[in-house]
């Protein structure tokens, strides 16, 4: 790969994958995840994610499944079609930039292992990692959680990438113990993490707590993610009011703006915005 004539950027975190894709995460508010693609390294994303890269480097749209595949991501609220990006004749840079300020998170999956995310979080991955959709198990959780009935799972083996708005506050839980949280908080777990709603107790807390009427239970053992200051908050809207891209995302995201109910992907327990 030609070196470009500009400074270089300074990466907050580096780091390569167990293929040897090499990677840097680099900005503060908004960061970007650069990738370097060695011949016959190859990733992808879902359609419109990337941001910039070199000439040398090819893109390849697929439906990444056919038929099954598509009906799966409609279903998920995600791209109908994925991208693959391979570099050709040397080595290549690919890039990916946050649509909302918060952070990039590289996740090194081992064969097999899987995580499950909110709808959105998912940026890219190596070729070796499977993205598909995984089903609440819980009713309650389907019907009045942020997260509707479907969330992605990514599944090992490969290295991949992912967004969580604002900062990123991870919990390890034990056998049975339980976090309770407002659900726009709720970034990614592993599968042995229980994710229920529960109603909030006391009708002056529903009336007068601005919390809505369910709150997210996550129950252990395993690892949640936590991202603080999800887009579906009226402080996150005040943000985005200045910022087109994310306009777009939350249009894409099917929330409606304060002045109304805002609807985070679920039926009911949205907040009113003010």
């Amino acid at each position: 790969m030609s070196s470009l004539d500009v400074p270089t950027p300074t990466a907050v975190k580096a780091g390569q994958g167990r293929s040897g894709l090499k990677y840097s995460i680099v900005g503060s508010l908004l960061q970007s995840a650069i990738l370097e693609l060695q011949p016959g390294q190859a990733i992808f994303s879902e359609a419109g994610a990337m941001s910039w890269m070199t000439s040398n480097v090819n893109m390849n749209t697929t439906s990444a499944g056919g038929l099954g595949g598509l009906l799966k991501r409609a279903v998920s609220g995600a791209s109908l079609f994925i991208i693959d990006f391979a570099a050709t004749g040397g080595a290549g840079m690919i890039a990916f930039t946050s649509d909302f300020p918060g952070q990039i998170l590289p996740v090194g999956l081992a064969p097999g292992q899987s995580l499950l995310l909110q709808k959105h979080t998912f940026m890219c991955a190596e070729k070796g990692v499977t993205l598909d959709i995984g089903f609440n198990k819980k009713i309650g959780a389907g019907l009045f959680g942020g997260e509707g009935f479907v969330m992605q799972r990514i599944t090992g083996p490969g290295l991949a990438f992912v967004e969580f708005d604002g900062e990123i506050v991870e919990y390890a839980l034990s056998p049975n113990q339980t976090l309770r949280v407002d659900y726009g908080h709720v970034a990614m777990f592993e599968p042995t993490v229980t994710f229920d709603i529960e109603m909030i107790k006391g009708f002056r807390n529903i009336l007068l707590g601005s919390e809505g009427l369910f709150l997210a239970t996550l129950r252990g053992p395993g690892r949640v993610w936590l991202q603080t200051m999800p887009i579906v908050t009226p402080r996150a809207w005040r943000i985005a009011s200045r910022n087109t891209c994310v306009e777009q995302r939350l249009s894409a995201r099917r929330i409606e703006k304060p002045g109304g109910s805002v609807k985070p992907f679920g039926f009911l327990g949205g907040r009113t915005g003010t």
